[in-house]
């Protein structure tokens, strides 16, 4: 299994990619439409409450449950309904596009925690194309976001120079049969709880439609 032990193992967590407010204001129309239901059951329709509780799951496994964090030695990408684990030195590539794209493996993993405007995207950064020309940043500088730097652009640059740290950790260069082998620990965990919820209030709302 790939990491260290999950209860003694450092984690660094990344700002969630916006969607805050969108989460917070679809929750409360949720509970409106809940508590409008519970207030007059005769008159709201049983579909109503379970088509914003269905909404919920969704919004929230959309905005809320998307993060990106490294915990001890490996990058971990949590999405809507499932998590992977990566083995730092595993990684061959990353970059943030409007999404963070992993390649490991020869596998691409994608993750919605961080990500960039389509006009960013489009653009590219400039910062980050000054750090290639110079050779980069070294890992004890990125571990702060310098003032007016793009957090796209810091995660980016922090993430790569914790695969580099890994690698030297390792002692294996990128490519490598080593990097290759490492690259078959990764794994991929779902997210029952979510799954569950979704799972759950899909049935309630085919009951409350058939329940008229």
């Amino acid at each position: 299994m790939a990491g260290t032990d999950p209860s003694s193992a450092p984690v660094e967590k990344f700002a969630p990619n916006g969607g805050t407010v969108i989460a917070v204001v679809g929750g409360l129309v949720v509970a409106a439409f809940v508590v409008g239901w519970a207030i007059d059951v005769h008159r709201v329709p049983l579909y109503v409450p379970a088509a914003a509780l269905f909404g919920g799951v969704v919004l929230y496994a959309s905005t809320v449950r998307p993060r990106v964090r490294v915990h001890g030695h490996d990058l971990v990408l949590r999405n809507m309904f499932s998590t992977v684990w990566i083995p730092l030195a595993a990684v061959e590539e990353l970059a943030v596009q409007q999404l963070l794209a992993v390649r490991a493996g020869g596998k691409r993993y994608v993750c919605a925690g961080v990500g960039r405007s389509m006009r960013q995207a489009l653009k590219g950064s400039p910062i980050l194309k000054a750090r290639e020309q110079v050779g980069g940043l070294r890992g004890e500088l990125a571990k702060v976001r310098e003032p007016g730097m793009n957090y796209a652009d810091y995660v980016e640059i922090r993430l790569q120079e914790l695969v580099k740290e890994d690698r030297a950790r390792r002692g294996i260069s990128r490519f490598s049969p080593e990097a290759d082998e490492l690259a078959k620990q990764v794994r991929r965990e779902l997210a029952w709880p979510e799954l569950a919820a979704l799972g759950a209030t899909l049935v309630f709302l085919v009951v409350g439609i058939l329940a008229g």
